[in-house]
């Protein structure tokens, strides 16, 4: 067998028990089938299935017993026949004893490889094991289990085993559930896996459907100090899977040629602008990097001269509190640090250390250069995973930290410095917490639900689905998403059924309005010109507004003009491109501001001065700038009585333009008294 070749014999019980969940063994055996032809089409796969009315099989004629055991397909290289033989399972009459079928699993890759152990030989047990299985001829069924999985053992087998239990109230002898799982217990304790699932959710993801063969991202040394180096072996933890790559594909070969590759090789020219009959050869051809309205040319031993080549290694640069690591931080995969396997000393170093930096709360910054010749230094920081079963060594997970140019740093006002009148009372709160704790995927009375190590990623299972579909018909319709797969990606209609006067109660705590898009030309009234009331309900917009979302969505504001001011100082500061757009509109105001009040004739500006006042206003507080509007309002009052114009003091006054207070924005240091009282006509 070659190195990445996997031979696999399925397991599936099919008697009376299993029949409700038949249906979802067959998808999640058909998409194992799936996978393997695009990721490992030279893999071998043999289908046994236990509690059939029938018996077929090699054992059962040669030595017998094994009744209701049949094998549905012999070993051999994955193809579309396959997926038949999953899609169509039998259903079966019988009790399935997954002991027999176990033995008639190895039976089969015993003869069909022998006594060699190459290559990876793995068996998948698909039950409920709620059946009793028979007595041995000669001694317990203890003794044969331990029998058994010495047999894999020796012959470099392993299995995994997935318990289906959908169902939590059985007419089944809880005894001899209990002793089916004690044996599986025995089976999985060496060489297999074992996990019990309870949905078909969870059936979908516990399924290994692909076998990736794990690949060191490094080995080599730790280096703590000059005179301290642990040896480590670093793998992936998590790694996103993605989409099979797509190839071209050339159907001009003769349909004879079955060596045929079908490949296209794609080879470009570079010709001469001046002369286009000329084609440009390589070594007139030379990269370049633009640099304001120049573009500099480097050349690749140039290129090579300026690459960053650090050495390979990993070293300490420190330790931080925990508590000072972000979550938002993490960037990229996450990998795993485990001592070198077989090394005592470096097992010790890394156990001593993971669990020093647990009891402190401690993590570690470490620099990473993962191989020789890499052109960047990772940053990351080390996280202790203490281990909770005493065969498995302690280890750290890394995660690979941003620098300063990959934060992305955006002003948003915090909540908790908002007024009271603008945070949720206690009956929202109530709301809002029973809606969490209805929508609860972890409760501790039931079984979690959507477990990351469970929950199959559902754009890829119909991708999987499709590709089998087009492979038998290539004008097949995209198949509808399936309904297991709509529990990942959709809520679960029944839970909010039964909680409809959880949802009900709070959308009645909320006021929910539509905020209607408006077209560019569109504007709306405003009832109020006028700043603050007696009621301390705060300065209103004054004039005609337009909606700065929608205008916003329109244009990429720069600069203030004349004619919109006030929507395109909001459209301004609703920019996220820089956080630098913000202190740009407020000094573009206050300068037009200035500006009008310098114009002014006979007050024809006061009503326009007055609504870019408003807006300023307005958007400091929503800034949480609110020292930026009142050191503004005083030099703009004293800029007016040094020019004689009282009579705009009078109109701001008139319009109770005020201070930002206290009460209005927390950062505030202007009392509530000292707001409402501002002498416009008499500063200093």
């Amino acid at each position: 067998m070659a190195r990445n070749k996997e031979s696999l014999v399925l397991l599936i019980e099919v008697g009376p028990s299993m029949h409700g969940v038949l249906p979802e063994v067959e998808k999640v055996c058909c998409l194992l089938a799936e996978k393997k032809l695009i990721y490992g089409k030279y893999d071998e796969v043999g289908v046994v299935a236990f509690g059939t009315a029938d018996t077929k099989n090699d054992l059962t004629v040669e030595v017998g017993g094994y009744e209701n055991v049949t094998v549905l397909r012999d070993i051999k290289v994955v193809d579309g026949a396959l997926v038949d033989v999953l899609h169509q399972l039998p259903r079966g009459s019988a009790c399935g004893d997954f002991l027999d079928a176990v033995v008639v699993g190895m039976d089969m890759m015993i003869k069909k490889y022998k006594e060699t152990n190459k290559g990876k030989k793995r068996l998948c047990l698909i039950t409920n094991a709620v059946t009793p299985t028979r007595l041995p001829y000669e001694g317990t069924k203890e003794d044969q289990v331990k029998t058994v999985a010495a047999q894999m053992m020796a012959h470099g087998m392993k299995m995994d085993c997935v318990v289906v239990r959908a169902q939590k109230d059985w007419d089944v002898d809880k005894k001899i559930v209990e002793e089916n799982d004690f044996l599986l217990g025995l089976l999985s304790h060496k060489s297999s896996s074992k996990v019990y699932v309870g949905n078909a959710t969870s059936l979908l993801g516990a399924l290994r459907t692909r076998n990736i063969t794990p690949v060191t991202t490094y080995r080599g040394e730790f280096e703590l100090s000059s005179i301290m180096k642990i040896k480590v072996w670093v793998y992936k933890k998590t790694c996103e899977e993605k989409f099979p790559t797509l190839k071209k594909y050339s159907d001009k070969a003769p349909p004879t040629d079955k060596f045929a590759s079908h490949e296209i090789k794609v080879d470009y020219e570079y010709r001469s602008i001046g002369d286009p009959n000329r084609v440009v050869p390589p070594e007139q051809r030379i990269k370049g990097y633009r640099y304001g309205p120049q573009v500099v040319p480097i050349s690749s031993a140039e290129w090579e001269a300026v690459k960053f080549k650090p050495e390979k290694g990993l070293k300490l640069l420190g330790f931080t509190d925990a508590s000072n690591i972000m979550r938002h931080y993490y960037m990229k995969d996450v990998n795993l640090f485990i001592a070198e396997p077989g090394n005592t000393k470096a097992i010790l170093a890394i156990s001593a250390l993971a669990r020093a930096m647990k009891e402190m709360n401690k993590v570690a910054i470490v620099r990473c250069v993962w191989r020789q010749g890499q052109t960047n230094v990772v940053i990351g920081v080390l996280t202790p995973n203490v281990s909770a079963n005493d065969n498995v060594p302690d280890s750290f997970y890394f995660n690979v930290l941003p620098f300063a140019e990959d934060v992305r740093e955006f002003q948003f006002p915090s909540f908790s410095n908002l007024p009271s009148s603008m945070q949720p009372n206690e009956q929202q709160q109530e709301a809002a917490d029973k809606l969490v704790q209805m929508l609860d995927l972890a409760p501790a009375d039931r079984e979690e639900v959507l477990p990351p190590d469970l929950t199959p990623n559902p754009a890829l299972e119909r991708f999987y689905r499709s590709l089998e579909l087009r492979s038998k018909d290539p004008s097949a319709n995209i198949p509808q998403i399936d309904e297991t797969l709509k529990r990942i990606t959709e809520p679960n209609p029944e839970l909010l059924h039964q909680n409809t006067a959880v949802i009900e109660e709070f959308c009645r705590s909320f006021e929910l309005k539509e905020n209607p898009k408006l077209k560019k030309s569109s504007r709306r009234i405003r009832e109020k010109p006028t700043g603050s009331s007696e009621e301390g309900e705060g300065v209103a917009a004054a004039g005609q507004a337009m909606d700065a979302a929608e205008y916003t969505s329109q244009v990429k504001v720069e600069q203030l003009g004349d004619s919109n001011t006030v929507q395109e100082f909001e459209a301004m500061m609703s920019r996220r491109d820089s956080p630098d757009w913000v202190r740009k509109a407020f000094q573009s105001m206050k300068d037009k501001i200035y500006s009008l009040v310098e114009d002014s004739v006979e007050g024809d500006t006061y009503q326009k001065i007055l609504e870019c006042l408003v807006a300023l206003r307005r958007g400091c507080i929503c800034k949480q700038e609110p020292e930026q509007f009142n050191d503004f309002l005083r030099h703009l009052n004293k800029f007016c009585h040094e020019r004689h114009l009282d009579s705009l003091s009078d109109f701001l006054a008139s319009n109770n333009v005020m201070l930002i207070s206290k009460s209005e924005e927390p950062e505030s240091n202007v009392p509530d008294t000292e707001a409402r009282v501002l002498p416009l006509k008499n500063e200093p």
